[in-house]
């Protein structure tokens, strides 16, 4: 059998791209707006996408009103009310939700992510990330942003702890016997007890051990850091790719860190992020991913850019060349992949910041059959497992690539017909973790 592609849908906010709510037929409040979020996630589900992902902000956007102004993404659901109830119009998408590790405890992540889970009958992912908005500090009653490395420390023993507290009890450890009287073995109960550097959790969970044993383990840090902590903890990585070759680097760069941890390279699939523009010819797509570009504001575009460095550009001459960037706290694989973009296109600021100002990462733009050619030679040349697929507009742009371009996928022989199990484990072919402190002979 062929290798099977998964994918995922980037479904916070709806679109990444800046103008995507003005796009001719979009709904504009798509981000914010329960009906269309339901509608969404069915034709997803319909469709055997492997999960639906919320992205999250702990603050606005750290950009100017006058561009904020112009933003899809000032309102939006918290992910663990919004897929909670997503989680009982649907019966088999997982559902992925953003939680960070610098701005939250892990003892509330654990409890959330493993209701969630017994929630949805086994759907749960816990996209583990570290925060690069310095404004989310603000909001957390400090002054400053922690700086990197220590945010990535602090992440490393979070993860030690929730997946602690998701072992807490044996998966049979809840007898109920009516008939003595006994509702759970207190032997197979365990209190973790864990004091660290960063966290001093006695547990036990009042839960029960989520469906899957734990939530997938999802994480889209780029840096070194961030690949580090994939390798070593993550199921799901959510990488950030220009090219196939640029993909192929990353995918043996995470397969082999996860190797040198003592794990599988098929204990985790690389899905990088894509946006799909789809065209009944190659011209009518690009026609329309350039009206889309078009629908962005100048003062959106140099915000956005400004985020992306991590520096404000408005000192700027936007017509010359990206001055040298210094080093700051905001998200460091973001501001390089500026930079390197810049320099590998000629670009000026001004031309940079049109460029990041709608979205200017990896895309498939093309006819039906062109963009599954594309997917699949990603597939099979080991640039990937799949993508975390961004709709450029919504609902016409999800539409489009659900009716045209997954019907040609599955008659290749790559993606699902049907889902043939009933958790996000497997859905992506992950094995359920067994419990560190029962073995199923206790």
């Amino acid at each position: 059998m062929a290798r099977q592609l998964h994918l995922g849908a980037f479904m916070r906010p709806v679109s990444i791209h800046t103008g995507a709510w003005r796009y001719p037929g979009a709904f504009p409040d798509a981000n914010f707006n329960f009906a269309h979020l339901k509608r969404f996630i069915r034709t997803l589900e319909d469709a055997k996408f492997d999960a639906f992902f919320m992205a999250d902000h702990l603050a606005l956007l750290n950009m100017p009103v006058e561009a904020l102004k112009r933003s899809h993404t000032a309102t939006s659901f918290e992910p663990f009310t919004l897929l909670s109830a997503l989680a009982a119009t649907t019966e088999r998408i997982g559902l992925v939700a953003t939680a960070s590790t610098t701005f939250d405890e892990p003892f509330h992540i654990a409890r959330r992510f493993a209701s969630l889970d017994h929630i949805s009958n086994g759907r749960a992912g816990w996209n583990i990330v570290t925060t690069s908005n310095p404004d989310a500090a603000l909001n957390f009653g400090r002054t400053e942003h922690m700086e990197h490395a220590e945010r990535y420390r602090r992440a490393r023993e979070f993860y030690d702890v929730v997946t602690g507290l998701w072992d807490s009890w044996a998966d049979d450890a809840f007898v109920r016997d009516q008939e003595s009287g006994l509702f759970f073995d207190p032997a197979k109960l365990h209190v973790l007890d864990h004091k660290g550097e960063y966290f001093s959790v006695r547990g036990p969970l009042h839960i029960a051990r989520p469906v899957q044993g734990w939530p997938v383990i999802v994480q889209a840090g780029a840096s070194d850091a961030g690949r580090q902590l994939a390798a070593e903890t993550a199921e799901v990585v959510f990488t950030v790719s220009s090219t196939l070759a640029d993909g192929q680097r990353v995918y043996a760069d995470i397969k082999g860190r996860a190797e040198k941890a003592g794990r599988s390279r098929d204990s985790l699939k690389i899905l990088p992020g894509a946006l799909v523009v789809v065209g009944d010819t190659a011209e009518e797509a690009r026609t329309k991913h350039a009206r889309l570009d078009s629908l962005v504001h100048e003062a959106s575009a140099f915000a956005s850019l400004s985020i992306a460095l991590g520096t404000d550009v408005s000192a700027f001459d936007p017509d010359g060349p990206l001055p040298e960037i210094p080093e700051t706290n905001a998200s460091r694989s973001g501001r390089q992949r500026a930079i390197d973009l810049a320099q590998r296109e000629g670009l000026t600021v001004r031309q940079l910041a049109q460029r990041l100002g709608g979205y200017a990462g990896f895309a498939f733009v093309g006819t039906p059959g062109s963009i599954a050619d594309e997917m699949q030679q990603w597939l099979e040349e080991e640039g990937s497992d799949g993508f975390n697929v961004m709709f450029p507009f919504l609902p016409e742009g999800l539409d489009d690539f659900v009716r045209q371009v997954v019907p040609e996928l599955q008659r290749r022989g790559i993606f699902r017909r049907e889902y043939e199990g009933t958790t996000l484990r497997d859905h992506l072919g992950l094995k359920r973790p067994e419990n560190r402190f029962f073995t199923k002979q206790d």
